[in-house]
């Protein structure tokens, strides 16, 4: 235990698909926490998983009482899983990581050594990322894109992995949000921070349980949750069609007025009403889910609710 060991450090990690894997992530949490801290606690939340992972975390519940396990009632998704286990950590400093070994549990008294250098928090990079190329490639696009609405630069190479302060899990815990996203949660309420670049490990079993077209609605919520910044640039837009048609309007008025007007054409109109159409729809539809966004958030159901 070092000097300024923490009394209690709590280590959250939600688990999904990920029955082979609970084993041996509990086994080197306990190897790299056991010198590192007074005590400890490592919290896994089982998003209602529908392989055995619960019977697994019971498994370690009953080996090791530093283990505790939730059960959600059904998948509420991994950021809100994350806010499962926040709400029941305890500790002066908490750990945040994925299950499936790609954040390596070795890396964590790293971490903690940067966060007593005065930081509030340590997030790691992941400088090579042992991901496919195409998760890698969607991960820079969206990150891209998030940085240009938000108006705030955005790492592509940081995610959940990442050691906390009690005062920054407070401050993320208040965030009481419909649309939970861990990582813009901590970029948002600021504090010191530091970044340390860590080793990025392959999946260790299995494969990712996000789907192409479950990354797509994460990333539309996520961005309509963090800034308004679409609806600025939909007006932007209609104000530069807008434009556009009085300048039209105008040349037209003055090739009538030095009678040079050509005989109008149907296929000018029909494109013109399709194309106005479907700037219209598109806007009301981005308006809609604006609207159904703050709907789901005024109704102020649980983040997650807990089975077991």
């Amino acid at each position: 235990m070092t000097p300024a060991a923490p009394l209690l450090l709590s280590v959250v990690s939600p688990v999904y698909r990920a029955d082979v894997l609970v084993a041996e992530l509990v086994q080197r949490l306990v190897r790299v926490l056991e010198p590192l801290a007074a005590d400890f606690e490592i919290i896994l939340v089982d998003d209602r998983s529908p392989d055995e992972s619960w019977q697994r975390i019971q498994t370690e519940m009953t080996r090791d009482p530093r283990v505790h396990g939730l059960r959600l009632s059904r998948n509420f998704g991994q950021h809100a899983a994350i806010t499962a286990g926040l709400d029941r950590s305890r500790g002066e400093w908490v750990v945040v990581m994925d299950c499936d070994l790609q954040d390596l549990p070795e890396e964590i008294p790293a971490l903690l050594a940067l966060a007593y250098q005065g930081y509030d928090l340590v997030l790691a990079q992941r400088t090579n990322r042992q991901d496919s190329w195409s998760k890698k490639m969607l991960s820079r696009t969206f990150y891209r894109i998030l940085t240009y609405l938000t108006e705030t630069p955005q790492d592509p190479t940081v995610a959940n992995f990442g050691i906390y302060h009690r005062k920054v899990i407070a401050a993320v815990l208040a965030m009481r949000e419909s649309i939970q996203y861990f990582p813009t949660m901590v970029r948002w309420v600021g504090f010191r921070r530091a970044y340390l670049s860590v080793q990025h490990a392959r999946r260790a079993a299995g494969r990712s349980s996000y789907s192409l077209s479950r990354r797509l609605n994460q990333a539309l919520g996520i961005i309509m949750v963090n800034t308004d910044k679409p609806l600025r640039l939909l007006v932007k837009l209609g104000m530069l069609l807008t434009g556009g048609a009085l300048l039209c309007a105008g040349v037209l008025l003055a090739r009538c007025w030095v009678g040079k007007v050509y005989r109008p054409g149907y296929a000018s109109l029909i494109i013109s009403s399709w194309f106005l159409a479907g700037m219209l729809m598109a806007a009301l539809g981005l308006v809609g889910l604006y609207l159904g966004k703050t709907f789901e958030q005024v109704k102020k159901r649980p983040l997650y609710i807990v089975d077991e």
